[in-house]
């Protein structure tokens, strides 16, 4: 049995955000083949995700320097104990399904804080003598994207940041499958949106068969 979190970072709905309803569908689909598996929901926009901020920096710098758990503030307990819970989350499961839109060439805010929340020296890579070095070498990960123009080809295609991001971030973490599924040009072309969702919502359902 795999472990699958399924992470969404989109403050609307699936009948809302062509990357949810690509989502939904690859998730649904996967669930079906792999009853077994265990999925779980993250959904950035309810959960709880901190900023690495000044209590978070005061609290893991305490702990370096020896002090236990129980000596930091109520406030970096909070925010350090948190980050921690997400990032052993994280390094338990198997797969990662990430769901964005493509806002002003990256990702929403809270797509960044979660990943700063999982990369974690000793947790997901190391530091070595020939440089860092990924920890999670046995996972995998896919990234379901909606982009409102052109992103794939064309003179925009430098300017995608967000896909990018995440390639870099599971290449770090030592993830050796990264794919992504990407719905794009509905904003471009409307007179062509329903067809470019669909279109997504059957490949993902595709997807869902062998990931």
């Amino acid at each position: 049995m795999a472990k699958v979190l399924y992470i969404t970072a989109h403050p609307l709905n699936e009948t809302q955000s062509f990357s949810l309803a690509a989502g939904k569908a690859f998730i649904d689909t996967y669930k079906e083949v792999n009853p077994n598996d265990e999925v779980v929901h993250i959904d950035l926009y309810k959960e709880s995700i901190p900023q690495i901020d000044a209590d978070v920096l005061s609290g893991w710098g305490k702990l370096r320097s020896g002090q236990a758990f129980e000596e930091l503030s109520s406030e970096e307990q909070a925010k350090v104990g948190r980050l921690s819970e997400l990032c052993e989350q994280f390094i338990a499961a198997d797969k990662y399904v990430f769901v964005t839109p493509l806002w002003n060439f990256s990702f929403p805010p809270v797509m960044k804080a979660y990943l700063d929340s999982v990369a974690v020296a000793g947790k997901t890579f190391k530091y070595t003598e020939q440089g860092p070095v990924g920890l999670l070498t046995d996972k995998k990960a896919l990234h379901i994207q909606a982009r409102g123009g052109i992103y794939s080809e064309g003179p925009a295609t430098e300017l995608e940041m967000g896909h990018r991001y995440l390639d870099v971030m599971m290449k770090f973490f030592g993830v050796p499958s990264f794919e992504g599924l990407f719905v794009e040009g509905h904003n471009a072309m409307p007179d062509k949106a329903q067809e470019i969702k669909e279109n997504a919502i059957a490949r993902a359902k595709d997807l869902a068969q062998t990931f």
